[in-house]
């Protein structure tokens, strides 16, 4: 039998020139054929010789043994050999191959070694090998070239061949093919390629293959398996090692993560896989990277990894439940399981009673027919799927049929909805979208609401890729890069996003990638998440974050201000970022940082240095949940966040918040911060400025903060009781004073000055008297109709002015006595002046009022929830047609009642002897205040610190409001008091119109004339 060798010997001559010294190597290949018996003979012979002094025959190698017959040859590779690629790929063979007789192919060293380059070329010296490749200057041009190349690289051990594959135009590139018949040293190629790059001068890119090897197992991996690869390198090639995975969906870096683990001792690398899914499938490369001035070498391997899949099953009946007619034993039904269209060859089996089965591979459908019993049962009609890969893993899905029976109620088909069985819930694929569409059957029959769990696909894929960014598939911060850049453009269509669905896979995207990402050092990355952020909280979406009273609607406003809050954190913020809903705002100075978001000023103060984030939220305060979120409170400014790397034990951080609404008096305000333990707003470590600076909170410590409002004013303990007995007694006692008055009224207007005085009297308790009763009338506004309260608003407004206009018509007759001792003033003159002052100036006041307010209209002349004229601010609401006048009659009445005092003093200093007159004086001034003060109104005066003091001042606010209510409530009483049963011309008559004999005294002193001042 004969036997055919081929061999290659390499041919060692030397070189010497002034650009290249060394070895020049040259490879030839013969065929020998030979006995089968000589093998061993021919073998010995074949051993390096030395031709000459200069050359040198060595490394003769067997490489290929083949056997051949009349029309083929097969031929196996010696070891260290293998067959080339290009071999492999024609022949479709592995460790044997048969070829043609006339074409045996010939084996390859397994450390052959294949580069492919391309040069820059520098300068015009071969501008020629650019022109027509049939030109005489084309081929000088090429030789010249290939020449200078195979100068420097045939000293390379084991060259074979250089070609130049091509010429481009650019700069001049030549691109050009090297194949070593053996290993070469990587350091020698770099070194030999340095000095090409200067000879040419070129700048040169090489890429070798053959260098480093990858050690892959060819079976493929498990489904949710392990595995592990190596690249492997005969030589410490110095640089770090990078390994890229190839797949449909992109090309991707290979980095430590949950499922990939890189390691790089010397001379290899090596990746072990943990969990292997289909993404893991692909061609891996391993690549050595050395860059130097004028060149850059690759050094590079590749394999295949392939992975068995088992697939996600989705379950359906056809139809989804069969009914079964009146006279019915059986119903026909199919079972339903589909899967992604899959590169996987599956082998699915069914078991049950299964009648025919059918399969379609091109669309993932697999069915089986069976027959269900109508008869009622407890227990379903049930088949299995079972889906196998090539790995003989196996997964199973069971279909269960239920059956509507005979005479049972069903939801009957309504759109796209099918017949369904009560208590049961139908199931619909969404459209162009991730998810299903579920509507439950009630047991009566009838049709729930539809549940709409459809995500949109782009958000699905975002969340998808967000959950595998630290798989090691790619690097985890160009992962979560990729995914806010698609995650942004996902959300600026918010009307693609508009259900709970989607709001809760957005907000799971960041969620999940805060989980991962410890850094964001881009800038860009950070204004990718910032404007998806804020473009959850667009003003159109606010019906989704509500949608649901459930404890999830709830967690998702929670989970996105912690997500939100923590990236910020991580990111690297360099300069301010004002997006329509979001807001972050840096700052480094030294002790004090005040940061501005949406008109928001905050400030921090702690020791150390780094930056300050401050963040403001739009919206976000209307999500979040806080107690007795029914009824007591509401949010009432943006969320606010505050972080630093500065000291965090010691922070003083002050807070002007934009209050959302106005501030009604006397409503109290909380300063809050999110607990993220208890989920829910706290008061713990913040402190409300005050109502003089409503807006302003400082804090102790960091966290997201935002104020929050109550929405009923603080009510004073009592106040309303006080106010109901003292008015109703002060009713009682008007009364009383005007029967008195009616009773006496012969027997005390005696005089002119006692006419006016009596008369100023009635008419005062008149018109407090109306007033008080339109008081007690609309004490519930809410149980009164809105004509009514405004009536007896208009009603308290004139009546109380009159009450007023009265008392500075006896208040100036007073002053007027008393500056005018023996001036007489005419009753008519004075009725006619008290009745224009005490009636029409209070009516033109309220008339104006009325007119200017929008005529009286709601909430602009008086307030519905009180029945009572408005207070907006200073100067502001129509209460101040009231406290202007009524301030101006009181500061006239305190004078009138202070010039009294001292005439009434200056009388008694007269009438005294010196030892008696402190004593005589402080009687003199306590008299006069207290008979004076009700019936010029002077308790009123508490009226304006009422006005002025909030509620939310503290006690001096509370103090203030029972004086003002004890004085003002009791006036009726007081007036009485001092009035009548106080003034002994009053007291006289009275007693007389009792005892009928009793004389009636009767003064005629200017002093005496207000009987008020003496008893």
């Amino acid at each position: 039998m004969m036997w055919i060798f081929i061999f290659l010997y390499v041919l060692c001559p030397s070189i010497c020139q002034a650009t290249v010294k060394g070895n020049s190597t040259k490879i030839y290949y013969f065929k020998l054929t030979i006995d089968k018996n000589a093998v061993g003979n021919i073998t010995k012979l074949l051993t390096p010789y030395q031709l000459n002094d200069t050359l040198t025959v060595n490394e003769l190698k067997q490489t290929t043994k083949c056997q051949s017959d009349s029309e083929s040859v097969t031929c196996s590779c010696e070891p260290g050999h293998r067959w080339s690629d290009d071999v492999r790929r024609s022949y479709k063979c592995n460790d044997s191959c048969t070829f043609p007789s006339n074409e045996a192919q010939m084996c390859v060293s397994d450390g052959a070694v294949v580069v492919s380059g391309s040069a820059t070329l520098k300068g015009e010296k071969y501008q020629s090998c650019v022109t027509k490749k049939t030109s005489v200057k084309y081929e000088e041009c090429n030789r010249n070239l290939s020449t200078e190349m195979k100068k420097v690289f045939s000293t390379l051990r084991g060259f074979d061949i250089l070609t130049i594959t091509e010429y481009r135009i650019g700069s001049i590139i030549a691109d050009f093919e090297m194949n070593f018949a053996d290993r070469i040293i990587s350091n020698d190629l770099i070194e030999k390629t340095g000095n090409l790059s200067t000879i040419l001068p070129a700048s040169l890119e090489l890429e070798t293959a053959g260098v480093v090897h990858i050690h892959m197992e060819t079976r493929p991996v498990r489904y949710n398996g392990s595995t592990n690869f190596t690249c492997i390198a005969h030589e410490d090639l110095v640089v770090t090692p990078k390994w890229t995975l190839e797949s449909p969906d992109g090309i991707f870096d290979i980095t430590n993560g949950t499922v990939a683990t890189v390691t790089s001792p010397p001379k290899q690398t090596t990746i072990k896989l943990t969990g292997v899914s289909e993404i893991w499938k692909g061609n891996y490369t391993c690549k050595y990277y050395y860059q130097r001035d004028g060149f850059t070498i690759l050094h590079k391997a590749s394999a295949t990894l392939d992975v068995c899949l088992l697939p996600n099953i989705h379950v359906s009946t056809e139809p989804p439940f069969p009914r079964c007619k009146p006279g019915d034993d059986f119903v026909k039904a199919a079972a339903r399981c589909e899967i992604r269209k899959s590169s996987e060859p599956y082998n699915v089996t069914w078991t049950g009673d299964v009648l025919s089965s059918n399969e379609n591979n091109e669309t993932g459908v697999f069915t089986a027919e069976t027959i269900v019993s109508c008869t009622n049962s407890s227990e379903p009609a049930e088949l299995v799927c079972t889906f196998k890969n090539r790995c003989d893993q196996q997964k199973p899905a069971s279909v269960s049929i239920y059956v509507i029976y005979a005479n049972e109620k069903f939801c009957k088909a309504e759109g796209e909805w099918p017949e369904t069985k009560p208590g049961f819930t139908a199931e619909l694929k969404c459209k162009d979208a991730a998810g299903l569409r579920r509507r439950k059957c009630k047991s009566d029959g009838n049709w729930e609401a539809e549940i709409l769990n459809c995500v949109n696909l782009n958000l699905a894929d975002n969340l998808e890729n967000a959950q595998i960014a630290d798989s090691g598939r790619g690097n985890l911060d160009k992962n979560a890069a990729d995914v806010f850049s698609s995650f942004k453009n996902s959300t600026n269509n918010t009307e693609a996003i508009n259900s709970f669905a989607n709001m809760n896979t957005s907000v799971s995207v960041l969620s999940t990638l805060n989980e991962k990402l410890k850094k964001i050092m881009e800038e860009s990355v950070t204004n990718d998440f910032l404007e998806s952020s804020s473009n959850l909280l667009e003003i159109s979406l606010e019906e989704i974050w509500n949608t649901s009273t459930s404890e999830t609607s709830l967690t998702l406003a929670e989970e996105y201000l912690s997500s939100v809050e923590q990236l910020i954190e991580k990111a690297n913020v360099t300069k301010d970022s004002k997006k329509p809903n979001v807001e972050v705002v840096t700052c480094s100075d030294e002790d004090s940082c005040t940061n501005s978001v949406f008109n928001v000023n905050v400030t921090l103060k702690s020791s150390g240095n780094g930056t300050v984030k401050t963040t403001g939220f739009r919206q976000l305060e209307r999500y979040l949940p806080y107690e007795n979120q029914s009824s007591e409170v509401t949010p009432n400014s943006i969320v606010v966040s505050t972080t630093t790397d500065r000291n965090k034990d010691q922070v003083t951080i002050t807070i002007d918040f934009q209050l959302t609404n106005t501030r009604p008096r006397h409503v109290q305000i909380q300063c809050v911060s999110w607990d993220s333990q208890s989920r829910r707003w706290s008061p713990d470590g913040c402190e409300w400025a005050g109502p003089a600076n409503e807006g302003r909170c400082t804090c102790k410590h960091l966290s997201s903060f935002a104020i929050l409002m109550s929405r009923y004013p603080i009510e004073v303990y009592g106040l309303t009781q006080i106010t109901y007995v003292g008015l109703s007694v002060s009713v009682m006692s008007l009364i009383i004073g005007l029967m008195i008055e009616l009773v006496v009224w012969g027997d005390v207007v005696k005089t002119n000055t006692l006419h006016l005085r009596h008369t100023a009297h009635v008419n005062i308790s008149l018109c407090l008297l109306v007033a008080d009763c339109c008081f007690l009338a609309s004490t519930k506004p809410k149980d009164v109709s809105t004509i009514w309260c405004k009536t007896v608003t208009v009603l308290k407004h004139f009546c109380y002015l009159s009450m007023f206009f009265w008392m500075l018509c006896l208040s100036t007759t007073l002053l007027h006595q008393a500056l005018y001792l023996f001036h007489q003033v005419s009753r008519t003159n004075y009725l006619r002046f008290s009745f224009i002052l005490g009636y029409a100036c209070p009516c033109l006041i309220v008339f104006v009022t009325f007119l200017t307010y929008r005529a009286g209209a709601e909430q602009v002349y008086y307030s519905r929830d009180t029945c009572w004229l408005i207070y907006v601010g200073l100067m502001e609401g129509s209460i101040h047609t009231f406290i202007i006048p009524v301030g101006i009659i009181i500061f006239i009445n305190i004078f009138s009642m202070l010039v009294v005092i001292m005439k009434l003093l200056y009388h008694q200093e007269n009438m005294e002897k010196s030892h008696n007159k402190e004593k005589a004086a402080a009687k003199t001034v306590l008299r006069s205040v207290v008979l004076l003060t009700p019936i010029f109104g002077v308790t009123w005066i508490f009226g304006f610190a009422v006005l002025y003091l909030d509620l939310t001042s503290g006690t001096i606010a509370y103090l203030v409001n029972y004086a003002f209510t004890l004085t003002n409530a009791f006036q009726g009483l007081f007036i009485l008091l001092t009035t009548c049963l106080g003034d002994k011309m009053t007291r006289d008559a009275l007693l007389k119109r009792f005892k009928r004999n009793a004389p009636v005294s009767t003064s005629s002193s200017a002093v005496k004339l207000d009987s008020s001042v003496k008893k």
